[in-house]
């Protein structure tokens, strides 16, 4: 089995926290967004969104993160011996869509300082033109990429969509905090996969600086938060590359990358 991920990637953290919790080997294979390795065209050719993760087990290859996240159970299932009857219920899945219809994108980049995140977006059309030239068969899916690239700036201009954007997180927000006031986990006594599609998203709010606003202010998602830091799934997936200093480590690195390679016109 392989994955095609990065740490950056929120959808990246729930299939990776998915398949520790259930104890899956996986050989894994870093595609950095930020510095357009989905972009490369071995990798385009497998996948032209160019969105990860990526989740390859022989002729089955998913690129949907709940579909990935449902994959991993089942084999996790076979290989216990137990029967469908263990399958995440109705009301998992169910608060698994709700999470995964949150679209991150937009809130994290609306949250990034304006010259960072204009200069990543530079650096990324011009890796995009250049992957274009390389492989012209694929240019119209490339084209695809930047006129989507384009798009997002203009949303990102459109203080309303930002709007929707926050209001949305707040009502999952809201509702988790609901939830939490009756038991240890979103949905009972026990970590499930509604968990392993919300933590990530309480990781980017830290991530971003927003854990006073979002977090603090609702104390039963406190303690949750402060619970599931201390899961050993989290500390491999999320908290060695974003833990404390180590945050400032991990960005700093692909921040340079991006700013010598736009210097020297290198995508």
């Amino acid at each position: 089995m392989q994955l095609y991920h990065h740490p950056y990637s929120l959808d990246s953290q729930k299939v990776r926290i998915a398949l520790e919790e259930k104890n899956i080997d996986y050989t894994s294979f870093h595609v950095n967004p930020i510095t357009g390795k989905n972009f490369d065209s071995r990798f385009f050719r497998k996948n032209p969104s160019a969105k990860l993760p990526v989740f390859q087990n022989g002729s089955h290859i998913f690129y949907d993160t709940i579909e990935i996240i449902q994959y991993i159970e089942r084999i996790a299932m076979v290989s216990s011996g137990f029967d469908e009857s263990t399958l995440s219920s109705g009301e998992i899945v169910e608060w698994m869509y709700e999470i995964q219809r949150w679209n991150p994108k937009i809130f994290t980049l609306s949250n990034v300082p304006p010259k960072y995140r204009l200069s990543v977006s530079k650096f990324l059309r011009g890796v995009i033109i250049a992957r274009m030239a390389e492989c012209p068969e694929l240019a119209s899916s490339y084209h695809l990429k930047l006129k989507e690239a384009y798009e997002t700036e203009d949303k990102l201009r459109d203080p309303q969509v930002i709007v929707r954007s926050e209001e949305q997180l707040e009502r999952i927000l809201d509702e988790a905090e609901r939830k939490l006031s009756e038991r240890k986990y979103l949905i009972g006594e026990e970590f499930t996969l509604a968990d392993v599609v919300f933590v990530p998203v309480l990781s980017r709010l830290a991530v971003l600086n927003l854990e006073e606003k979002y977090i603090e202010t609702r104390p039963n998602l406190r303690e949750y938060w402060n619970l599931v830091q201390k899961r050993p799934s989290y500390k491999k997936v999320i908290g060695r590359y974003f833990h404390g200093w180590r945050k400032h480590r991990t960005l700093l690195k692909t921040w340079y990358f991006v700013q010598i390679r736009s210097l020297l016109k290198q995508y």
